[in-house]
């Protein structure tokens, strides 16, 4: 017999979030520089030096916000953790009644409700209860080395992006190009991400556009106003 699987959004939410999130940062924020510097008249090797470095520095800058801020989320997920592990030591059976409770309601009968909580109490009391009093699962777990390393990645390969565009530009339409190919990326990015998320692609797609265009004639025009040539 053939055995059935499903997969969930769930299971792919942590690092899915940092993929998402570093690579479309990655894209803007380079392309956004490479414009502003390109829309100043600028020349080739001044807008490769501010990209490269807007790349090393963006991904260090995601990779360190991204590990500060999910070990914040994992050292809330330890304290609950030991938390519980010290009321199923010293009130063993005030915490069966909170599963109890639960159980109930959620539709239960108390009968049921009560065979449920002794059962997974038996299996794995501590899993059970932080499952389905507080809402923590394995797959949810908060990884902070994983979402750095991948941020930092996903960033990296954003962010060179714009910079080939740049190198293969005609020198003459240099931000145009850049501006252009980068939407094209930003947009396919947003339609791919909300595709794995499990959301409409189109509008995906279209949300990323919007404020990512916003953000392209923005840089542009403050490249034009302090254009170092003009």
């Amino acid at each position: 017999m053939r055995r059935h699987r499903e997969r969930h959004v769930g299971e792919r939410v942590g690092w899915l979030r940092a993929a998402v999130l570093g690579a479309n940062d990655g894209i803007l924020s380079t392309a956004g520089l490479v414009v502003g510097v390109a829309s100043a008249d600028a020349t080739l090797a001044s807008v490769m030096v501010a990209g490269v470095a807007g790349l090393v520095a963006g991904a260090l800058s995601m990779a360190t916000g991204e590990y500060v801020s999910v070990s914040s989320q994992s050292d809330a997920e330890r304290a609950e953790r030991e938390l519980e592990q010290h009321e199923l030591a010293t009130d063993a059976h005030g915490e069966r009644e909170e599963l109890v409770n639960i159980y109930v309601g959620r539709g239960l009968d108390r009968p049921l409700a009560e065979q449920v909580a002794d059962k997974l109490t038996a299996h794995d009391a501590l899993g059970a209860h932080l499952r389905d009093e507080l809402g923590l699962t394995e797959a949810q777990r908060a990884r902070p080395l994983q979402a750095a390393l991948t941020s930092a990645l996903c960033f990296s390969i954003g962010a060179a992006l714009p910079l080939i565009a740049a190198l293969l530009a005609p020198p003459a339409h240099m931000g145009l190009t850049v501006a252009i190919s980068s939407l094209v990326s930003l947009a396919v990015l947003g339609a791919v991400a909300a595709r794995a998320g499990g959301a409409p692609m189109l509008q995906g797609a279209l949300r990323v556009l919007v404020w990512s265009a916003l953000a392209m004639v923005a840089t542009a025009a403050i490249g034009r106003l302090f254009g170092v040539n003009t």
